[in-house]
């Protein structure tokens, strides 16, 4: 009877180990599927494209910049004389020269505008004197430059409309 005893715990003993490996095969394989999940899934997240980063834009590109239209009627011209202003810069002390022309749209405006000249210059010479020297060197800066001139020449402007701006002489140094 004791070697029937042995024999049967052999049997248990065997039958557990087979049972224990198939145990052990199957979390084996789970763990082989959820580290692939977890590879698959860090894959993915540093290896998508990236989305694009927001750029800090300056607001005075927001300005509307009229285009320059070739019409055929011209309005009458004033002319404003020269001018010179400090310009804004953190090195050296730079300056602009520069005189205008502008292009009203109505023939009533111009008596209208040769009376608050004045007012036009001090405008002109606010506006310039809070620019910078980097503002100033490209065209997208004279652009700018030009529209603000046109906003605010027309905000005190009553019996007509400044249509365009015409720069005649512009130095930057």
């Amino acid at each position: 009877m004791a070697k029937d005893d042995k024999k049967k715990t052999d049997a248990d003993s065997s039958e557990e180990g087979g049972g224990g490996s198939k145990k052990k095969l199957i979390i084996i394989i789970a763990a082989a599927v959820v580290l692939l999940l977890i590879i698959g899934g860090a894959a993915f997240f540093f290896l998508k494209p990236a989305p694009p980063a927001e750029e800090e834009v300056d607001p005075g590109l927001d300005v509307p910049v009229p285009e320059i239209t070739q019409s055929t009627d011209i309005g009458p011209m004033v002319e404003i004389k020269e001018f010179i202003v400090n310009i804004i810069s953190e090195e050296d002390r730079h300056y602009v020269k520069a005189s205008l022309t502008i292009e009203l749209n109505r023939e009533d405006a111009l008596e209208e505008t040769n009376k608050r000249m004045p007012q036009i210059r001090d405008a002109i010479l606010l506006l310039v004197g809070n620019k910078t020297y980097e503002e100033l060197q490209d065209l997208q800066g004279k652009k700018q430059l030009k529209a603000e001139l046109i906003s605010k020449i027309n905000s005190f402007l009553q019996t007509g409309k400044v249509k365009a701006i015409y720069f005649t002489d512009f130095v930057v140094q």
